[in-house]
């Protein structure tokens, strides 16, 4: 769970996890200055401060926490629905490497999306699916359940699967790239439906470089990596 002066969106929404839904919870928080930081503390989770940046760096930093082999990847600022997890490690105990809880299957809706980030949204998802032979609705969504070892399995862990990144300055997430190589190696994938609620707080962070770093490594999946 990755955080970043979020205690809004912890207050509103860390209530709402029941503590039987999971075996731990890790915090990694990016040197917040609004509380989240003691919050996450004092609610007795796991805490983590980042080093690296981004948030695959937050991934990063927290994985030699990790004690099982299942992780959910979850926002804490609104958009992840915390109801949601019960019938998504379900469906990942079905036998699933990956399940993804999609914002634009049937019966879900987005709530946060602009004009220009479900455009986007939209379009990278046509294009994996055309170039990867993929079936999903929402391939670029961080609320998900993946097997810990698909970190490795993918090379998502390593800093060359990122070249784009180098280019454009910002660093990136391992999400679109998950979905991509899972769909690659024909690895069983499911997803479920689920809204994405408004944002409660903090910031929202999309820049047009992202855009063109993914679309770059999206292409570079056609030739680089099997």
């Amino acid at each position: 769970m990755p955080t970043k002066n979020e205690i809004k969106g912890m207050k509103e929404v860390m209530p709402r996890i029941k503590r039987e839904w999971y075996d731990q919870l890790i915090v990694v928080d990016a040197n917040s200055t609004d509380g989240t930081l003691d919050f996450a503390k004092k609610m007795g989770y796991t805490v983590v401060v980042q080093k690296r940046a981004g948030l695959r760096g937050a991934y990063l930093d927290a994985l030699r926490y990790v004690n099982g082999d299942m992780i959910v990847t979850f926002s804490p600022d609104g958009n992840s629905i915390p109801e949601l997890l019960p019938a998504l490690l379900d469906e990942m105990r079905k036998g699933y490497d990956m399940v993804i809880v999609s914002r634009y299957a049937q019966g879900a809706r987005s709530y946060d999306d602009n004009l220009f980030t479900r455009i986007a949204n939209k379009t990278f998802n046509l294009l994996i699916n055309t170039f990867f032979r993929a079936r999903y609705t929402d391939a670029m969504v961080i609320y998900r359940a993946y097997k810990k070892r698909l970190i490795h399995d993918l090379d998502l862990d390593k800093d060359f699967s990122y070249l784009p990144e180098r280019i454009f300055k910002k660093p990136m997430s391992w999400e679109m790239l998950m979905s991509i190589r899972c769909a690659k190696r024909r690895m069983k994938v499911a997803e479920i439906p689920g809204d994405e609620p408004p944002r409660i707080g903090g910031e929202k962070r999309v820049h047009y470089r992202w855009g063109f770093a993914y679309l770059l490594q999206l292409f570079l999946e056609l030739f680089m990596w099997r």
